[in-house]
């Protein structure tokens, strides 16, 4: 039997202190940074398909990745030992509502093609959900496209349940796909 490919150790997301690590470890989770705006574009626009974006590809002149309703403080970033950054998940509120501040919801998580495969997807989820409940949440729900089945397997290996789907939601490339509502409690 060959031997496991290598995966970056696991370590549980701390928050923002004691997260710079020298050069040469393995990935690692951080609170996104305003100078990271730059290379969370570029990343953003590499890795666009519509197995997970319901968005037209992005095209030039490009707009800030940071923005008014989603800036450095919404976002986790992966961090290769180079300090490359090598993906990203946005956790926000889904509503301004009091009466669901007990949620935060995955908006968005990429990995450089470089980084497929290292666990640097998995590494974010457990940041997301570590963030999420130092923040206060008691659930922890997210939306990915039903066709888009390595996604789904990585979010229902976490914990992750389908809570619903609405069927035919979008149509990409002449397809329509559905919409898939997850959730887990943390």
């Amino acid at each position: 039997m060959p031997p496991a490919p290598h995966q970056p150790h696991q370590q549980p997301y701390d928050g923002p202190e004691g997260q710079e690590l020298p050069a040469g470890h393995e990935p690692f989770v951080r609170l996104a940074l305003p100078d990271d705006d730059e290379a969370l574009g570029r990343l953003d626009r590499a890795t666009w398909s519509t197995l997970h974006s319901v968005s037209p590809r992005p095209r030039p002149p490009y707009t800030p990745f940071f923005h008014e309703n989603s800036g450095p403080g919404d976002h986790l970033v992966a961090v290769a030992g180079d300090g490359l950054v090598v993906g990203y998940v946005r956790l926000a509120r889904p509503t301004p509502l009091a009466s669901n501040a007990h949620v935060r919801q995955i908006q968005g998580l990429a990995v450089s093609d470089e980084a497929r495969g290292m666990g640097v997807g998995r590494l974010l989820i457990r940041g997301a959900v570590a963030e999420a409940r130092r923040r206060g949440a008691l659930r922890l729900t997210l939306r990915v496209l039903g066709h888009n089945t390595p996604a789904r397997r990585l979010y229902e290996s976490e914990g992750f349940v389908v809570e619903g789907i609405q069927p035919r939601e979008f149509l990409l490339d002449g397809e329509f796909v559905d919409d898939v509502l997850m959730g887990r409690s943390l």
